[in-house]
């Protein structure tokens, strides 16, 4: 299909999203209406992506791979915000649960998959070191400050910080992750940018296709926050009845908001497209502690509530071995499947213990 001209499904799973999250608030909780709901869901955050990908293709590298990134991530924060503000317990810890989550499912599981399928394929692959190094660089400082420290102040007990120290948290993630997309963006966008990929492929897109995404992108972000808070109760109904620790239920609203988009990253490892893998991947990581973080933290701090943000002990040591591991396999500007594979290895450990603790 032509880049101009927007797939049926592209503006069909937005628009039954829209009347599905009407007839939500009419009470209906029958469970078609949830099948339906779950399929409508899906299909949107697909749309999501895909409208994203549009106008990342319009607007090129690494805006277009910036542009995913931030599109996952408001589905992300709204999805925290809307869960840990209804009122139930044992909420204090979701933020927490579903940014970890995510690093874990990025770090190890779509960088795992891209490294495996793109080396399989290809058997040794090229990247921006300079660029992925850098990514690095913020996302351990970022993953440290958020989840590791609280541990480590003494103002409130129980890995939670104080008003004050939530805040400067929240600020401190907010300057990091805005340093890193203006060098990638301005300073040093070169860095990041995949050099078998051509500019001059991103004019094929017209203004009407991209305007249309950005529209159809906002529409499918409404619906998917909307319906995912609709769910939500069966999710923790559903965890509950498994026998599985709350903690459970972040990694499923972390993989539910991150499959889109780890399907567009290993469709570039195999494209041999890896820098962009990497730009979508890491690109995520950062998103996810740079505006989830600051976004809670904000309203955290206004309403005065509690929040759980430092990691426990086990969570801990997989967070340190994924970072050290990260930075040591993304370090020489070349990757096999060795790689991969030892990815992979920590991503099935960190399902593991969180399903069996």
């Amino acid at each position: 299909m032509s880049v101009n001209q927007l797939p049926r499904w592209s503006w069909i799973f937005p628009s039954l999203a829209c009347v599905l999250l009407g007839m939500a608030f009419t009470g209906i909780s029958a469970n078609w209406f949830l099948l339906a709901v779950t399929a409508c869901l899906g299909g949107a955050v697909f749309a999501a992506v895909h409208h994203a990908e549009v106008i990342a293709h319009r607007i090129g590298e690494p805006f277009g791979t910036l542009v995913l990134a931030l599109a996952v991530t408001i589905i992300e924060v709204a999805l925290i915000l809307s869960m840990m503000l209804s009122g139930a317990e044992g909420k204090l810890e979701l933020a927490r649960d579903t940014v970890f989550s995510a690093i874990m499912i990025i770090c190890n599981g779509i960088v795992g998959l891209c490294l495996l399928l793109g080396g399989l394929r290809h058997g040794e692959q090229d990247y921006q070191q300079q660029g992925v190094s850098a990514a690095m660089a913020v996302l351990t400082s970022m993953a440290v400050l958020t989840l590791v420290l609280p541990n480590y102040g003494l103002s409130e007990p129980g890995h939670m910080l104080s008003s004050k120290q939530l805040a400067f948290t929240g600020v401190v993630s907010l300057v990091l992750y805005g340093a890193f997309v203006f060098v990638q963006t301005v300073r040093h966008r070169d860095y990041f940018l995949d050099e078998s990929s051509s500019e001059s492929d991103h004019e094929a897109v017209s203004n009407k296709v991209a305007w249309c995404s950005v529209g159809l992108l906002l529409v499918s972000l409404v619906a998917v926050v909307g319906l995912a808070k609709v769910l939500s109760p069966s999710i923790e109904r559903l965890v509950s009845a498994m026998g599985a620790p709350q903690a459970v239920v972040g990694i499923i609203i972390a993989g539910m908001v991150l499959l889109p988009e780890a399907l567009a990253a290993t469709r570039a490892a195999r494209a041999n497209r890896l820098q962009t893998s990497l730009n979508l991947a890491l690109g995520s990581g950062l998103a996810s502690i740079g505006l989830t973080i600051p976004a809670v933290a904000f309203i955290f701090v206004v309403t005065g509530q509690p929040l759980v943000l430092g990691l426990e002990m086990k969570e801990t040591v997989l967070l340190g071995l994924t970072l050290l591991v990260g930075s040591m396999s993304l370090a020489t500007g070349k990757t096999t499947i060795l790689q991969g594979v030892v990815h992979l290895v920590l991503f099935a450990t960190f399902l593991f213990f969180a399903i069996s603790p």
